[in-house]
This record gives C-alpha cells, sequence and structure tokens, in this order.
C-alpha cells in the first residue's frame, strides 16, 4: 500500500480527477475527430489541418509545462476553474471560427486553457493517499469518459452541423466546474530525498532533469505517432476493412483497461522495477509487430497486447513519479512532457513511414520505446524506494505512538 497522509481517494476526489484529466487531455484525445471538422469546413489540405491541430498541442504541452511548478502549491481547483474558463473561450471561438486564422487562434487559446486544467489535475494525484489506487482508477475513468466524447463529438457535429462538437466540449467545461471542487489542493507530504535520483533536485519539489523529461516525450511520440497510423498501416498490410480495423482498435482500447488495473497489482506483487521493466518490453514488441505483421489475427493480439502495456505503464509511471514527488511538480512535469511527444509523434512517425517503410519503422518503435523507458525505469527504482522508505516511517511511527 501507498498510506502517505494525503487525501482519500473518495467517490468525489475520483470524479474530480477523473474530470480534470480527462478534459485536460481531451483535446489530444479527440484530435482525430478536431480535425477531420478542421478540413471539412475550411476545405484546408492535410498539412494545414495538421498545423491547426499542432497550434492546440503544442499550446496545452508548454503551458502544462510552465504551470508544473506553480501546480505544486495549494490553489489547484482555482487553476483548474482558470483553465476550464479559458478553455471554454477557445472552444466557443472554434464554433464561431470564420477562416482558419481565427481557428488558429482559438485553438491556441483552447490549448492553453487545457494547459492549465492538465497541470493541476494531474498535480492533484499526488496529493491523494494512495498513488497507485488513484492513478489506475483515473486512468480507467479517463478512457471510459474519452470513448464517449470521440462518439459525442462527431455525432453532434453531423446531426447539429460543422462547428458544433466545439460547442459540445464548451458545455463540459461547464459541467466540469462544480465537478472539480474536491480536486485534493496539497501534496500529500514532503518530497523524498530521492527525487534527485529520478531527475530531481528533491527538496520540497522534485525538478525532473532534462533526460527524464526527453525521454517521456519520446515515448508518447513513439506511441501516438504508432496509434495514429494503426489504422492505415492494418488496412494497407493485413487486407481488413476500414471497419474492421475500426472495431480492432476500439475494442483493444477497451480491453486495455486490464492494463490500468493490472499494472499496481503487478508492482505490488512483482516490485514496481520489475513489473515495469516486462510491460515496456511487452508493449516494444506489440507495437513492432502490429506495424510489421500481416496477417489479422496478430494484428489484433499485437493491439490489444499494446495497448494493455501501454495503461500499465502510463500508471505505474504516474504512481512512481507521484511517490518521489508528493507536491506533484514531477507528475504535472512528466505530463506535460507527454503531452509535447503526443503533438510531434503523428509528424515524426509519418516521416519515418515515408521516408523508409513500415519494416524499418517497426524497428525504430521497438527501440525508441526501449531508450525512452530507461530514465523512466531509474525514476520506477525512486519510487519504489521512496514507497519503502514511507512504509517504515509510518510503522515506527505508529509504534512509537
Amino acid at each position: 500500500m501507498n498510506a502517505r497522509g494525503g487525501s482519500a481517494l473518495t467517490f468525489g476526489v475520483a470524479v474530480a480527477l477523473i474530470a480534470g484529466v480527462t478534459l485536460g487531455n481531451g483535446g489530444a484525445n479527440v484530435m482525430p475527430v478536431f480535425v477531420d471538422d478542421f478540413a471539412s469546413r475550411f476545405a484546408l489540405s492535410d498539412s494545414g489541418a495538421g498545423l491547426v491541430a499542432a497550434s492546440q498541442l503544442m499550446a496545452t504541452a508548454v503551458v502544462t509545462l510552465l504551470l508544473a511548478k506553480r501546480a505544486a502549491r495549494p490553489g489547484r481547483v482555482l487553476m483548474t476553474r482558470f483553465g476550464l474558463a479559458l478553455a471554454g473561450a477557445g472552444f466557443l471561438g472554434a464554433t464561431a471560427a470564420t477562416g482558419p486564422v481565427t481557428l488558429v487562434l482559438a485553438n491556441l487559446v483552447l490549448g492553453a486553457g487545457l494547459g492549465a486544467v492538465y497541470a493541476a489535475a494531474t498535480a492533484a494525484l499526488a496529493a491523494t493517499d494512495d498513488a497507485d489506487k488513484a492513478s489506475a482508477v483515473t486512468i480507467c475513468g479517463v478512457v471510459g469518459v474519452t470513448a464517449l466524447l470521440i462518439m459525442g463529438v462527431p455525432a453532434a457535429n453531423h446531426d447539429l452541423g460543422e462547428g458544433t462538437g466545439f460547442l459540445l466540449m464548451a458545455l463540459c467545461c461547464l459541467a466540469a466546474w462544480p465537478l472539480i471542487r474536491r480536486l485534493p489542493e496539497g501534496p500529500a507530504g514532503p518530497a523524498t530525498p530521492d527525487a534527485a535520483s529520478a531527475g530531481g533536485g528533491g527538496t520540497s519539489t522534485a525538478e525532473p532533469t532534462v533526460v527524464l523529461l526527453l525521454g517521456t516525450a519520446l515515448l508518447w511520440t513513439v506511441t501516438q505517432g504508432a496509434w495514429s497510423y494503426a489504422s492505415v498501416l492494418g488496412r494497407q498490410h493485413t487486407g481488413m476493412s476500414h471497419s474492421a480495423v475500426s472495431a480492432v482498435l476500439a475494442i483493444s482500447s477497451i480491453v486495455a483497461l486490464a492494463g490500468a488495473a493490472v499494472g499496481p497489482m503487478a508492482a505490488r506483487r512483482f516490485g514496481r522495477m520489475r513489473s515495469m521493466a516486462v510491460f515496456v518490453t511487452a508493449q516494444a514488441l506489440a507495437m513492432a509487430a502490429l506495424v510489421l505483421t500481416h496477417d489479422p489475427v496478430l494484428f489484433t493480439v499485437a493491439a490489444v497486447l499494446w495497448q494493455a502495456s501501454q495503461l500499465a505503464v502510463l500508471v505505474q509511471m504516474l504512481a512512481a513519479a507521484a511517490l518521489i514527488d508528493p507536491t506533484g511538480r514531477l507528475v504535472a512535469s512528466l505530463s506535460g512532457a507527454g503531452a509535447l511527444g503526443t503533438g510531434i509523434g503523428p509528424l515524426a512517425v509519418g516521416a519515418v513511414l515515408d521516408a523508409a517503410g513500415a519494416d524499418v519503422l517497426g524497428l525504430v518503435l521497438a527501440l525508441g520505446t526501449v531508450l525512452a523507458s530507461l530514465p523512466l525505469l531509474r525514476m520506477t527504482v525512486a519510487g519504489a524506494k521512496a514507497s519503502a522508505e514511507r512504509e517504515l516511517a509510518s510503522t515506527s511511527a505508529a509504534e512509537t505512538g
């Protein structure tokens, strides 16, 4: 267990965390639907729609990183609500946009707002009394709500007119306003001195090194890039229909929730380092198989294994960062680096695919996953040590009392 004297993970706290993380990362998760709307409404080319998407994603990533230190202090509810207001205004602006320029400006505004929400909500994960449970519950909830948004936004665009999907997102920002009132405000305790070994200074907050941030960004560059082209590769290599590939990817996303549940259990049973290494290896091999295979059955198995391993890695990464730095700065910083990688991923993977082909891409993705995981594995070791030290301190305090 990871009892650390922080906020108990009550239903209200869980709802607040899920609402904040879902909307904070909502732009990236719903981006494929947004891109379709961009291109259709303003007759944009692929590169033009990509530029609009990149403006939003980069704004979210940069603001998340810039506000990571601020998110480590009390005042997260106020910070989240400011971000929701800014994002809501941006979504309304994107709904009413009359041209590409106003569309880009609106996406910059909403991206900045989402970044503030993302920084505060992810930092709040570290202020709970059980980092593993909080991470798993939040990720599972985010996956479920995001699935509803991915269905709801295109339905709004189709049934109510182009651009109304942005209006739906603005209404979600409004709905989240009262839900995030239970967001944990303060740190669960002082940052562990082992934060330095994870890439920080280790005093009151853990300041991640460039290596750790780059590793996180690379991992999500590889992950998001591969996900963006999974449908295309599936159709071209296996001969599956568009609907069949979409069904496989949708099912894999749902089944992947098992990874979020298995990750914390594996960490407790086999140790954080060992379980994290196994999940990273499985993710790398499954990703390579997904890209290289020409067999529909292997493609399906690889997709499920990849998504499950990815969520297990994500949950363990967030939990380790929360254990090292209960103020939440480390979690928020890694989330910002991940958002940066998410924005770069489709462009980077597309460039490799065009220049070298799928065979080389599969090897690059697998190698990139392994390399990116090295600083994260080091952080996981520090997280395991921090957990053991806190449990020992808790036991000693109980005996003394």
